[in-house]
């Protein structure tokens, strides 16, 4: 019986998909099989030896400290596009919002409270305070074509609105959306700049004094990626002096709290039931494929491998890819191979090999290997060499 460490609530439609012949889901276990794990953080976590792999019930894997899991041979996987509609449905919802002042517009109205027989004449005579443009005939800027970012720009062209990308990867090909091939294309074209991005060394504070200086006057910006793509003290000072109209965000900073022209949300990105479900299902179904097939798909820090669906015994190998290395594994195995597929990423190779009696004490010089002792006997060395 495997353990399923689930380290925040994870939706039941996910868990359930483990078999409970094979599978215990607890959010109590000294040395799981797996983790299942939303936003709870895991940089100060020790892993035990028979971890395999984590799986992030959605997008961004920040939480989750990716090369130690690398070095110490365990697999992790995402779900991009699991709650891909929900964000869409809070970035269109905030365009909206930055637009047509309709926060300041409830909060206003609630100080009528007692005006009685008033209201009426009181909510019609102050409206004109609240007026904003509407997005039909705007340009929407849209910087990352990922799952999300192709979302967005197609409800942003069927909402009328003209729609300009950048992604670096070329992913874009949608019709009725212009394609650029720089950034600051998008910037100085967008009424509304949205980011869909991951936040790393190259994107962190992206959107800055010197990239909001090639954007139009009363540009609004759309931030429902990552805070840390917003320099927080210029966008700051650009709502100030009047340069960028509106800044909405789900990551908000204690800085941008209360200030005009911030739309500051909680991160209710994925928090709808339809996106948990998604999210859930898919990061258990990669863990399923993983750990019983040696199947990788959505993995952050292993390539991509499907191996063949059928086999006697299976022996997975994580290494560390270098001039020799796949050679010296395969010779370790032996002659008697039925399938072998291999493939590296980021310097991190991955092997599956069938082969009717792996050799475990040769493939891993008397090294960590677990062997799953059935028909279809699955073994796996965490770290070679």
């Amino acid at each position: 019986m495997k353990e399923i460490l689930t380290l925040n609530k994870i939706a039941k439609c996910g868990t359930d998909r483990f078999d409970s012949a094979k599978y215990i889901c607890t959010d109590n276990a000294e040395d799981p099989a797996a983790i299942m794990v939303r936003s709870a953080s895991m940089h100060e976590m020790q892993f035990g030896a028979g971890l395999l792999a984590i799986a992030r019930a959605g997008a961004g894997v920040n939480n989750i400290p990716i090369d130690k899991c690398s070095e110490q041979g365990i697999a992790v996987f995402n779900t991009p596009g699991a709650n891909a509609n929900a964000v869409k449905e809070l970035v269109i919802c905030a365009a909206l919002l930055a637009s047509r002042k309709v926060i300041d517009a409830i909060d206003w109205c609630k100080t009528l409270k007692g005006e009685g027989s008033n209201v009426g004449k009181l909510v019609e005579k102050g409206k004109s305070s609240f007026a904003g443009p509407e997005i039909k005939g705007k340009t929407m800027g849209v910087v990352g074509m990922g799952a999300i970012g192709k979302l967005v720009a197609e409800a942003a062209r069927d909402l009328g609105m003209r729609v300009v990308c950048f992604d670096r990867k070329g992913r874009s090909e949608i019709s009725g959306v212009e394609t650029v091939d720089n950034m600051d294309a998008v910037f100085s074209a967008a009424d509304y700049l949205t980011l869909h991005i991951p936040c790393n060394d190259s994107t962190r504070n992206i959107i800055n004094a010197e990239s909001i200086g090639k954007m139009k006057d009363g540009v609004r910006i759309l931030n429902f990626a990552r805070g840390e793509l917003v320099n927080s003290d210029d966008i700051l000072a650009s709502l100030a002096d009047g340069k960028v109209a509106a800044y909405a965000t789900d990551f908000p900073t204690d800085g941008q709290l209360g200030v005009s022209g911030v739309i500051a949300i909680p991160h209710l990105g994925a928090s709808t039931p339809e996106s948990e479900d998604n999210c859930a299902v898919m990061a258990a179904d990669e863990l399923i494929s993983y750990i019983e097939r040696g199947e990788v798909k959505n993995s952050v820090n292993l390539p991509e491998l499907t191996p063949p669906a059928e086999f006697e015994k299976r022996v997975c190998v994580i290494y560390k890819d270098g001039e020799g290395v796949r050679e010296n594994i395969v010779a370790a195995l032996g002659g008697n191979i039925t399938s072998l597929n291999s493939a590296a990423k980021n310097g991190l190779g991955y092997l599956v090999c069938d082969t009717p009696n792996p050799d475990s004490e040769r493939i891993c010089g008397g090294g960590q290997m677990a062997h799953h002792r059935r028909e279809n006997s699955y073994a796996r060395r965490r770290r070679f060499p």
